[in-house]
């Protein structure tokens, strides 16, 4: 299997959601199926089949998560520098709005667009990856060709 390259700090939030999924809401949906079993018929009863579905979607969750985390390699962007690559939190400004944003190349399990994560897979992290301040790249986005220019490339 090939390794997932993760930050440390996307590391830590999967290794603590696989903890809070087996030491709290696994005991805790086990009760609550117990709990609807005393309730009598189970063909119709609403509270131990919507109980039996959120089981289902935890113990998915936490053999993904145990997935994820057993084939995580842990990259610490502090010990790197040079032109962009995995890790590094880069400023790049749209060449047309002039629109400055900023993003962190991280992993695939723990990108997140909202919080400025961006997946080391996705075109932008892609046209990004070994350019150097002042650069320009051309970016292929569902909503057409985009330039941005980089301004600043941080390993933190």
């Amino acid at each position: 299997m090939e390794k997932i390259p993760m930050t440390r700090a996307g590391y830590a939030a999967l290794d603590s959601e696989l903890k809070t999924l087996k030491s709290v809401d696994r005991p805790a949906i086990i009760r609550a199926i117990a709990e609807a079993r005393e309730h009598g018929d189970l063909s119709e009863n609403a509270e131990y089949h919507s109980a039996r579905e959120k089981q289902s979607f935890i113990e998915g969750r936490i053999k993904e998560l145990e997935g994820i985390i057993s084939l995580a390699n842990v990259i610490d962007p502090s010990t790197l520098s040079g032109p962009i690559k995995f890790g590094a939190t880069v400023t790049i400004v749209d060449e047309d709005t002039d629109e400055e944003k900023t993003y962190q190349i991280v992993g695939e399990p723990e990108a997140d667009l909202e919080k400025g994560l961006l997946n080391i897979k996705s075109p932008i992290a892609r046209a990004l990856i070994g350019k150097e301040a002042g650069d320009s790249i051309e970016v292929r986005t569902p909503g057409g060709e985009k330039s941005y220019e980089v301004l600043s490339i941080k390993y933190v």
